[in-house]
């Protein structure tokens, strides 16, 4: 059994090919700054990313023939319960036309099911960001009209609690979780029973701080900027969600290199660490009390928590909540694999997109 696993991002793809549970290729693909400024849309990049995953498979002398799956990552849809989904038609009409919105993951399933359609195969994408499991009274916001919209991490976050749920021997519906993705992005979600009743928009400025978005925002003062006459709506929604929180205090997006500015005894990035930090805990504190005391653990994961600067305060602030569990890195095609093999051994169907509603 060979699975095909994409992973496209803004300046790079990243792909593997699993055989059963062992990975045996795997690379991360750059792109030049100026060959992606070539490209005027999202779908126009398509050729370029197909032909460079047939080049790695060429690399590693493996024949798209014996591929029996492919599957990459979900991009900005319609609301979805959570699964694997075929590539299908409507699928496809949506990410091409970036219908619910423009972000390089939206070009997973089309990269897919370009590889899987030149052997006769169906391509799959699994867990998209889109995954709308909110309960109603989650929902709601404090005025009328605005709704809140579930827009996270859903596909590391809901492998980690799977992982989590087979290393304690207990069903992942049996379990109420606290998942706090920690990357560019950071999503924290409450998993009540197999379901991610309550979790932070990480996209939309909604929750903690994180290396490149504001989160939660005082509105008055968003107001103020956007009537400033300053930015352009599209600019402040960069601001928002790629030039924000740490990055616009300390000027870059990389931990790593927040840590040297603590070691070197910087005040400003000691500030905005704890800062950070501070709110992610408070995060999850909130999620903690409407589990109502139910909860079995909280679980650490994302790239930061490689980071003993932002992991171990975190920890000391909130391990009197309850146990908690730490599976660093992000690990999207290891968890696209997952889903995959699940699928081809029978032990979970596939679900259409075009007849599916959350």
């Amino acid at each position: 059994m060979k699975i095909l696993t994409i992973n496209p991002g803004s300046t790079s793809t990243k792909v593997a090919v699993f055989h059963h549970e062992k990975r045996i290729a795997k690379a991360t693909i750059k792109h030049d700054d100026g060959e992606m400024l070539m490209f005027e849309t999202l779908a126009d990049q398509l050729p370029m990313r197909t032909t460079v995953i047939l080049d790695f498979l060429q690399e590693y002398d493996i024949h798209i023939k014996d591929i029996d799956g492919f599957i990459g990552r979900g991009g900005l849809l319609r609301p979805l319960d959570s699964g694997l989904y075929e590539v299908d038609a409507a699928m496809m009409a949506d990410l091409n036309a970036n219908t619910y919105g423009t972000h390089a993951s939206n070009l997973g399933g089309l990269i897919a099911n370009t590889l899987a359609s030149q052997v006769g195969k169906k391509a799959y994408i699994a867990d998209p960001v889109v995954v709308d499991e909110l309960s109603s009274v989650a929902r709601m916001t404090g005025l009328n009209g605005i709704t809140r919209r579930s827009l996270f991490h859903a596909l590391n976050q809901k492998a980690v609690a799977r992982r989590y749920a087979e290393h304690v021997k207990i069903p992942y519906e049996n379990l109420h979780l606290i998942v706090a993705h920690l990357g560019g992005g950071i999503s924290i979600g409450y998993h009540k029973k197999g379901r991610v009743v309550d979790v932070n928009n990480a996209l939309d400025g909604d929750g903690p701080f994180s290396p490149e978005r504001t989160g939660s925002l005082p509105v008055c003062g968003v107001i103020d900027l956007a009537f400033s006459g300053q930015y352009t709506k599209e600019e402040l929604l960069k601001l928002i969600h790629g030039y924000g929180g740490m990055f616009s205090y300390l000027n870059t997006k990389d931990a790593e290199e927040v840590s040297d500015m603590l070691a070197s005894g910087r005040v400003e990035a000691s500030r905005v660490i704890k800062a950070m930090v501070y709110q992610i805990a408070k995060e999850i504190g909130g999620l903690h009390a409407v589990t109502k005391g139910a909860l079995d653990a909280i679980i650490l994961t994302g790239g930061l928590a490689y980071n003993q600067d932002i992991l171990q305060p975190l920890i000391e602030m909130i391990e009197h909540l309850g146990e908690v569990t730490v599976y660093p890195g992000e690990n999207e095609l290891e968890s696209l694999a997952f889903n995959m093999r699940a699928f081809l051994r029978g032990d979970i169907e596939a679900k259409q997109y075009a007849k599916a509603s959350s």
